[in-house]
């Protein structure tokens, strides 16, 4: 059996509506040998006649009436269906669902929300605030479109992208000796109470692995869950931090300073984690290209190629 098209069934239901098919060819921008085409195609496709015609009027059959009937509403929910779908992909609406670091929520992604804003007032977005491991679990669970956080380890179900390296900083009181520097070296941090996050964190890993590749241990005076925490315990004088650039920029904190560490430069990576072989949304699309503008437009930030690694739960 011919499929029935949805341009047949406009026509028709517009013929019936108006009685006449110079209206109904006047009003769907077509001529009446076109329209006259769509309505014998879709009575053959029936097996049955819908219209009686005469020189100037169309009247539907018994058959025909209670066919206009019943296809009336059924194409006005179609129709808002489908004015819905262009509305999405148009990015007139629609919403984005989103994990990621609290660092980030606060720094990066309030400007690319109201960059996105100003292009698309339509589009909605939500984030959900979480550390690395269930960044990536939302996004196995399908509870979010995607999730930006520290890199996560891509399997058969999710997908990994790097989007750019966060550097590491360290903090401390604006009278410390370092205050003179421009920057400090991995070895002269030997020489202060270093204060750190917990041990499954990211930024941890990344600090334990460059001490290990100059063959030098780390013990920090203290270790800290959340950032409010660490910057705390560096203002008490406790110690010197390290912390990633879009942490510090959430601490306006006036009382301490901030240095790169360098020789060698500390770096987390941040990654896009995306469930494998989906579609993205158009307004998920939309996010994603706006925020790599922001990207580019930031100076402090490295969107250079870099080894993805494991999941680190604790990173702020």
């Amino acid at each position: 059996m011919t499929p029935v098209t949805l341009r047949q069934m406009r026509a028709f239901l517009t013929i019936v509506r108006l009685g006449s098919f110079t209206g109904a060819a006047r009003q769907l921008h077509l001529t009446q040998p076109a329209l006259t085409v769509q309505l014998r195609q879709l009575e053959q496709t029936l097996g049955v006649r819908l219209l009686d015609r005469t020189t100037r009027t169309a009247t539907p059959t018994r058959i025909g009436a209670e066919f206009a009937r019943a296809l009336a509403p059924l194409l006005a929910e179609l129709e808002t269906v489908l004015e819905r779908v262009q509305d999405h992909a148009a990015l007139r609406t629609g919403r984005v669902d989103l994990a990621t670091l609290p660092s980030l929520a606060s720094t990066v992604l309030p400007a690319v929300i109201a960059r996105l804003r100003v292009s698309s007032p339509g589009l909605r977005v939500r984030m959900r605030e979480a550390v690395t491991g269930p960044v990536g679990e939302m996004v196995r669970a399908g509870l979010v479109d995607f999730g930006i956080g520290g890199s996560v380890e891509e399997d058969g179900e999710l997908e990994v992208q790097h989007l750019f390296d966060d550097p590491l900083l360290l903090i401390f009181p604006r009278g410390h000796a370092f205050a003179a520097r421009r920057s400090v070296t991995l070895r002269q941090l030997l020489e202060v109470p270093l204060l750190l996050p917990e041990a499954n964190s990211g930024i941890r890993h990344a600090v334990d692995q460059a001490f290990a590749a100059l063959g030098l241990p780390v013990e920090p005076a203290q270790e800290a869950v959340s950032t409010g925490t660490l910057v705390g315990m560096v203002r008490a004088g406790l110690g010197l931090g390290v912390l990633p650039s879009t942490a510090v920029e959430m601490q306006v904190i006036p009382d301490l300073r901030a240095l790169p560490i360098d020789d060698p430069p500390l770096t987390r990576p941040i990654a896009l984690v995306r469930r494998a072989g989906r579609s993205l949304s158009p307004a998920a699309e939309a996010f994603l290209a706006t925020l790599r503008e922001c990207l580019a437009l930031r100076g402090d930030l490295r969107p250079a190629a870099r080894p993805r690694r494991p999941a680190r739960r604790g990173d702020p």
